[in-house]
């Protein structure tokens, strides 16, 4: 079976994302990427390490991707043939495949956690009302199959594959959709690991009262080598950047420990974070929803828990 994965390139290295869905792709069979970015010999490397055989590349230069990359690959799809393709859930992935399925006059399905088949039909599992339950999609429908998939869903895990065939792809006409240029380009800065990577994430929610209780968070996560994360509640009162939010809307992460501080459990943000190796859960309410899917649970005011914590680990570490 043939699998193709999009990857945008990102601080000139491939997206996390994409590597996450090259192991699912060299699981099913053989695994090509059509690639856009400027590319340059350590990104390829990086996706032949992850077992890509060939890659397909588009530089765009400073005009937004979607148009051309999604003209392009219409056309590489329809002379290659591939069985499927897998987006992830960042913002190109998902403007580039909403424009694809529009183009070829195919079905997508979102939200993937798992992509099987066996030979037979492409079958995707996704998750529906808010996590709670998992549905097997079969598509009847001519090949290439179009998933866009959950972030964390697979383990990227390089396997030292040799350096891919890498082909370039020319930037096709896109008329006035393909127009547009890129002006400026403005990086958050950040401090500590990075969410969706770090091995540990302390979360906070409304529980905390208000925006400056955060520092507590930041304390806590740094004492722990770990990252700071929030829930949509708290973004929305503009507590924390949007960067921070872990759920359905916001960020998946999958650390080895995550603490939910004053965090009641809504569905929306368990999404985000019900995977995670070991939950640890501190909220004044018993009967909070967090309790229900975390492995430990700390039923008391996070004001006085939390800073107990915090005096704790400064000990240990002194």
């Amino acid at each position: 079976m043939v699998t193709w994965v999009f990857s945008e390139e990102i601080e000139g290295l491939p997206g996390s994302a994409s590597l996450e869905l090259l192991a699912k792709a060299r699981e099913l069979g053989d695994a090509t990427v059509f690639y856009i970015g400027a590319g340059n010999e350590a990104a390829f490397a990086e996706l032949g390490a992850h077992g890509a055989t060939s890659v397909f590349h588009l530089d765009a230069d400073d005009a937004l991707p979607a148009a051309a990359a999604t003209n392009a690959l219409a056309d590489l799809v329809a002379e290659q043939a591939p069985s499927l393709v897998l987006f992830g859930m960042g913002y190109t992935d998902r403007d580039v495949a909403g424009r694809l399925s529009a183009k070829l006059g195919k079905p997508i399905v979102s939200n993937a956690v798992d992509v099987a088949a066996d030979g037979g039909p492409v079958r995707i599992t996704n998750e529906i009302l808010g996590g709670t339950t998992r549905v097997i999609t079969e598509l009847s429908a001519e090949p290439p199959a179009l998933v866009v998939v959950r972030s964390k869903a697979f383990t990227a895990e390089a396997v030292g594959g040799s350096a891919p065939e890498v082909i370039a792809v020319a930037i096709p006409e896109a008329g006035r959709s393909g127009s547009a240029t890129v002006t400026e380009r403005h990086a958050q800065p950040s401090e500590g690991p990075d969410l969706e990577a770090a091995a540990i994430v302390v979360s906070g929610g409304r529980g905390l009262g208000d925006g400056s209780k955060f520092e507590m968070m930041e304390e806590l996560a740094g004492l722990l080598g770990g990252a700071v994360g929030g829930t949509r509640a708290v973004v929305d009162a503009g507590w924390v950047p949007y960067s921070y939010q872990v759920g359905q809307t916001g960020k998946t992460v999958k650390p080895s420990v995550y603490i939910a501080c004053g965090i009641s459990g809504a569905m929306q943000h368990l999404v985000g974070m019900k995977d995670s190796g070991t939950i640890i859960a501190i909220n004044k309410d018993p009967d909070a929803p967090i309790f229900a899917v975390s492995d430990l649970g700390v039923v008391g005011d996070v004001h006085t828990v939390v800073p107990k914590l915090i005096e704790a680990l400064k000990t240990v570490l002194a």
